[in-house]
């Protein structure tokens, strides 16, 4: 995918990685190495997999843990290998996960075969429900798609058109028809020939034609997305970072982007200046102005930008200064970049963004931002506006329905063309459920502060997200038109999600309980604790290691060569049944045969250590002389690995 955005905006924002942040966090894996700060973690479990010893819960596990990350390949493959090999050992929540990575890997046909068992396995959970009622999910998703008629810009060319915006009857667009070549500065920053805004029927001498906007205004360097005020004689565009004839790099060696204000006087656009908000170390691009013209929105990777860029807004005073931008938050922007902003007479503001749900690369958004509010639905406009290519730099007339884009799609003459679209019927934004609940730590119930809550529509796509507060506390608004999942997550727990069907709106609370996915282990903790590991049964009477249970010494192994300074003591016990003497003889067996397991798989001897308790440490009533079943006698017949350092 190679088109201006990465000019405009990846490269300059992809560059502001520092060393400092790596250094971070190599000091923050450096401490938990140090701190033995197990957890169900993805490379002990693959580990144990990979040695060819396999369970329903260790598959569950990892399967959960690339689920939970995003990981949908490697969470398919492992979610089949459970549903194949352990179908009766697995709930309907996994066959739902399974469709959803599949559907997510857009193998359709197995996603709903899937989703046909997750429907059989359960009655009364409204995914379910939701299902039976409506099959046909992929259309639901493009539900918005079909609004549009479309079609090719009349003066586009084999070169590169984009950014369009409304200039008195015509467009002002940007295009480097002029260069001759549009890949000699594709990959570097130093050719004199770079991108110029034109204007097309826009006044008596350029109707009917393309010519360049601006002798002023066009420079050596880039310039691209402007934005004009109704009587027509005010001007914001993007630019690169250039002052006195010679442009300005970052201490990176990048030149940012900047934006800039001219004035039309007598009939030159002339005293350009750049916006004070402006700065040599981030960029600042694509302005929009409000109907009112009184709102300036822009994108830019400015410090508290949530992703790689986000949409901001400045409010323009009556004597021309500006106040201090504000970032639109996190339910419109995302971790990833949001772009090119525009903003209609109603407040409905449209921009690009490939953070949220999408049909591929940037998709084209709309949200109404009326009365300041930015918690409203973010909702994709559709095909065939939206396609699997980028598609961006969107503007459009609310009284007469129409307006254009750009898109780098296959069948266009150039690298990007300009397409003008008629809307035939309006995008739907105004469903909206609130959904608001505490986040807790299950076992201290102590509200859990900045944790995430975010939805996550059925196609897997992040929507958006929202942080609690200093009470645990969280708000958020869902599209009630659609299925979505409520996800609350924090560094070391584990997530965990709700799913709300389609709903007339009302508001609902959803309070989480999240277990902690890591501990940090010290001396004397019980490892099997910690890495949650199934109990290490042995049969009556005897001290070999049962194959059900080697599973679970496989997993201590994997952690021990994880941890090479670790040393562990290995503990075994018996029931109450037999003499005392025999029991005490058997459960030191019990430990010997664990710990001579662990060495043949590779762990030295002298980092293991064993003692047998016999029936001295009963974890239930089942003592000398108290009748118990099987089951409950089995409880006693255990192993423990306690750390010793």
């Amino acid at each position: 995918m190679i088109k201006k955005i990465h000019i405009l905006f990846v490269l300059v924002f992809v560059m502001g990685v520092s060393g400092f942040a790596q250094e971070k966090l190599i000091t923050k894996a450096n401490e938990k190495y140090d701190e033995y700060s197990f957890s169900p973690a993805i490379d002990i479990y693959k580990k144990v997999l990979d040695r060819g010893y396999a369970s329903a819960d260790l598959l569950k596990k990892l399967g959960n843990s690339y689920y939970f990350n995003a990981d949908y390949e490697d969470a398919a493959k492992t979610y089949k290998r459970l549903v194949d090999e352990y179908p009766d050992e697995i709930g309907p929540e996994y066959y739902f996960r399974y469709a959803q990575t599949l559907k997510t890997l857009e193998d359709y046909g197995a996603s709903k075969e899937a989703m046909a068992k997750f429907v059989e396995a359960t009655s009364d959970d409204a995914r379910a429900t939701a299902y039976k009622d409506e099959q046909d999910y992929l259309n639901d998703i493009k539900r918005n798609s079909g609004r549009y008629n479309v079609s090719p810009f009349q003066y586009n060319s084999p070169y590169s058109e984009f950014a369009p915006s409304f200039y008195k009857e015509g467009l002002i667009f940007s295009s480097d028809r002029d260069t001759g070549n549009f890949a000699r500065y594709r990959h570097t920053w130093n050719s004199k020939d770079f991108l110029d805004l034109y204007k097309v029927n826009a006044d008596s001498v350029s109707k009917g034609t393309v010519i360049k906007f601006g002798d002023h205004v066009n420079t050596r360097l880039h310039e691209s997305t402007s934005t004009v005020n109704q009587a027509g004689d005010i001007l914001y565009f993007t630019r690169n970072n250039f002052k006195a004839g010679k442009y300005v790099k970052d201490e990176n060696g990048v030149i940012r982007l900047k934006v800039f204000k001219a004035k039309m006087v007598e009939g030159v656009w002339s005293d350009i200046e750049e916006l004070p908000f402006n700065s040599n170390e981030y960029s600042v691009a694509h302005p929009a102005l409000s109907h009112d013209e009184k709102t300036l929105y822009f994108a830019s990777d400015m410090p508290g930008t949530l992703g790689e860029s986000d949409i901001f807004r400045v409010s323009i005073n009556e004597d021309g200064t500006y106040g201090t931008p504000e970032n639109l938050g996190s339910v419109i922007n995302t971790e990833a970049r949001e772009t090119f902003p525009f903003i209609t007479s109603e407040d409905v503001l449209y921009f690009s963004s490939d953070g949220h749900p999408g049909l591929g690369g940037l998709d084209i958004f709309g949200t109404k931002v009326a009365n300041g509010r930015l918690d409203g639905n973010v909702m994709n406009v559709g095909e065939p506006v939206n396609g699997r290519m980028d598609d961006f730099t969107f503007i459009f007339n609310e009284e007469t329905r129409g307006g254009y884009f750009a898109s780098n799609r296959s069948e266009g003459q150039g690298a990007d063309d300009i397409y003008t679209f008629l809307e035939t019927k309006p995008l739907l934004i105004d469903c909206e459920q609130a959904i608001s609940g505490v986040v807790r730590d299950k076992i201290s119930n102590e509200p859990l502060i900045g944790a995430s809550v975010k939805v996550i529509n059925e196609n897997n796509d992040e929507i958006m997200s929202a942080i609690t507060d200093a009470e645990g506390r969280y708000n958020i608004l869902v599209d009630c038109t659609q299925g979505n999942f409520v996800r609350a997550m924090t560094e070391g727990y584990i997530p965990s999600e709700e799913y709300l069907g389609k709903s007339d709106g009302e508001p609902k609370t959803i309070d989480f309980y999240l277990e902690r996915d890591s501990v940090t282990a010290g001396f004397g903790d019980d490892l099997a604790k910690l890495l949650q590991l199934s109990t290490i049964y042995f049969d009556f009477n005897k001290y070999n290691i049962r194959k059900d249970s080697e599973i679970e010494v496989e997993k201590v192994i994997a952690a021990m060569e994880k941890y090479p300074s670790l040393r562990i003591k290995v503990n075994s016990h018996t029931d109450s049944r037999g003499k005392d003497s025999y029991n005490l003889w058997l459960s030191q067996k019990r430990a010997e045969s664990t710990v001579n397991y662990m060495v043949k798989k590779g762990i030295a001897k002298e980092r293991l250590d064993s003692e047998g308790f016999g029936e001295t440490k009963l974890i239930n009533q089942c003592a000398n002389g108290v009748k118990c079943s099987d089951k409950d006698h089995e409880l006693n017949r255990r192993s423990e690995f306690i750390i010793l350092e």
